[in-house]
């Protein structure tokens, strides 16, 4: 029996649905005429759930903010040409950051390129700088070991992207005329198509990336150093949601007796966890010279990411400590080029490993003058934050932090957008016990695709996301909003609104007025309830920190997307991160003083 199909649709529902098969359950869509087969294949597959972005960045970003959340693999789709570029900034985050994307552009067929084809650029590995793996299947062909290989193609990708390491890969798939279902091309009997649709390439189990006893060597050296060292800090920095993660860093922490400082975005200062030995207002601490001199460690564990605060990288710049960076692929997240090592590993099983370690040195905890000395700073620190920042006048920027976090409800999620929003949240997000999920973009820390980020964080509706946001990211990124009114996404948007550029009022270039104004501020003066209104979102101007706190808590409970705005003046921002840094570091030079006492 023969059955009439058209190749280019059995092509890709054939690649399609290889990748249902092996976990890959969430796609982004964008309308176009060559990615008609892909778009038909995803569309029919009911395993994958499909949104559509009109716009191919903001659709890109979603899929960003999806994979984050779902920590799985998510799918983009475009058509041929510049559409194709449109998705690379999104690419870039995801293979600094290493979040899972299937990035599927349609592509002219060969003998179209080179001859002035309409909507035809050089496709070839085009983001090969910033994807693990390209894939160039060919024209559709029939054959079942060509659809046999294509079905390979799929799984691969999904085992590059997720599996074996993680970040964004890319297939090119060049189509021939005719796309449309009914527009037949071949005729193929029964038992090929059956043959061809047989299982047989599901992605292996996730395999061991280092042998056990290279671990192990890297852990005892490590043991072997902290037994020896009473002067000792473990860094934390930004890091995906693991509890396991969490509480075993924590106990670590507690095992040995050094403070953790931890980043804004390391998840450590949100939870029930044990919080004694967690420090988040480091970055202040570190302003103090005095303290500083007073206390240079010895050993510095580093787990996650490259941190935010720019005070804690100078600090390791100037610091002879011997420093370990322990991730999961051994990246060398050190800008300061001061580390000793990076050690690959699941973080959760380095923190055992050590534990054992230690365990067989015998091991116990220290609570000394070092380990006080850091309590007490972040008393300080502490102390001052609520006086002068959590007392400031409205408005103020660095206020808005404390402000979101008492608001929020509990097991929300926190998106952090670029460029000083986390930057602030980094110095002022105090620890508490309410459980928040924090986001952010610091791959490459562009502001470009934050709403379209926090949109697909959001998507699930399953708890409420916040996004913190400034309003040059807003506007880079105001058609992103489109998703939100489509799929009735209830994302809550603080817009913190210094009229552009806020950021490099921290700069030195601020002092040079005769520039900074035109070419580094740029005011842009938009009313931006203008473009909330054309997206039929609710909007709010607060008016007082009470306004404020009132239109959040009430934002929650609307099944549409809000904005609240707040407008600022930088300058007076500033000012108020300065007399709080200030003071700090005012209070600590006094207290290392009256210690009489300094670590040499």
């Amino acid at each position: 029996m023969k059955i009439k199909i058209n190749r280019s649709i059995l092509w890709a529902e054939t690649f399609v649905n290889e990748l249902a098969r092996n976990g890959v359950r969430y796609a982004c869509l964008s309308p176009g005429s060559r990615n008609t087969p892909l778009t038909i294949a995803f569309a029919s597959n009911k395993k994958i759930k499909t949104y559509v972005h009109i716009d191919e960045r903001s659709s890109a970003f979603f899929a960003l903010g999806l994979a984050k959340l779902t920590r799985t693999p998510v799918a983009i789709v475009c058509t041929s040409g510049t559409a194709t570029a449109e998705l690379y900034p999104a690419i870039v985050e995801a293979y600094q950051r290493r979040v899972p994307l299937i990035v599927c552009t349609a592509d002219r067929p060969p003998e179209l390129h080179g001859v002035g084809a309409n909507q035809t650029i050089n496709q070839e590995n085009m983001y090969r700088n910033h994807i693990l793996e390209f894939f160039n299947p060919g024209v559709p062909e029939t054959s079942v070991q060509s659809l046999s290989n294509l079905k390979e193609i799929a799984s691969t990708a999904v085992l590059k992207s997720s599996i074996t390491s993680t970040g964004p890969v890319h297939i090119n798939f060049p189509f021939r005329k005719p796309f449309e279902p009914d527009a037949i091309t071949d005729e193929l009997s029964l038992a090929i198509l059956k043959k061809i649709g047989k299982n047989d390439t599901l992605v292996p189990a996730k395999k061991k990336i280092l042998l056990e006893s290279q671990i192990s060597n890297d852990i005892e050296k490590i043991a072997s150093l902290i037994s020896k060292t009473e002067r000792g800090l473990i860094v934390v920095g930004p890091n995906d949601v693991d509890k396991g993660f969490i509480q075993r860093i924590v106990s670590l922490s507690n095992q040995i007796g050094y403070p953790i400082l931890a980043d804004g975005a390391s998840q450590l200062r949100f939870g029930s966890q044990d919080k004694s030995l967690i420090i988040s207002n480091y970055d202040a601490i570190f302003r103090s010279k005095e303290f500083i001199d007073a206390h240079q460690p010895d050993l510095i564990l580093q787990f996650g990411r490259t941190i935010t605060s720019k005070g804690l990288e100078s600090f390791f710049e100037r610091s002879h400590a011997n420093r370990f960076l322990i991730n999961k692929y051994g990246d060398w997240f050190d800008p300061s080029r001061g580390a000793i090592k990076a050690i690959p590993g699941e973080p959760s099983i380095s923190c055992d490993q050590i534990h054992r370690a230690l365990k067989k040195l015998n091991m116990r905890r220290r609570s000394g003058k070092w380990t006080e000395d850091f309590i007490v700073a972040e008393r300080i620190a502490n102390n001052l934050r609520k006086k002068i920042v959590e007392n400031s006048p409205f408005p103020n920027e660095a206020r808005v932090i404390p402000e979101v976090i008492a608001s929020v409800p509990n097991r929300s999620r926190i998106m952090l957008s670029n460029s000083m929003p986390v930057r602030d949240f980094d110095y002022f997000a105090t620890n508490t016990d309410k459980e928040i999920t924090v986001f952010d973009n610091r791959g490459a820390s562009g502001i470009d695709g934050i709403i379209s980020t926090a949109l697909g964080i959001a998507s699930d509706h399953k708890y409420p996301t916040i996004l913190i946001t400034g309003d040059l990211a807003f506007y880079h990124d105001s058609n992103g909003l489109l998703a939100a009114r489509k799929y009735r996404i209830p994302l809550v948007i603080v817009l913190i609104n210094n009229n552009g550029g806020g950021i490099f009022e921290v700069l030195p270039i601020s002092k040079h007025r005769k520039y900074f104004k035109d070419y580094f501020l740029t005011p842009h003066n938009l009313d931006f309830s203008k473009v909330v209104s054309a997206y039929e979102g609710n909007y709010t101007l607060a008016r007082s920190w009470n306004h404020f706190q009132q239109s959040l808590k009430s934002s929650f409970k609307k099944n549409s997307f809000s904005v609240i705005e707040i407008k600022t003046n930088p300058k007076r921002s500033l000012a108020i991160r300065k007399r709080y840094w200030q003071q700090v570091e005012d209070a600590l030079a006094a207290y290392v003083l009256k210690q009489n006492y300094k670590f040499d």
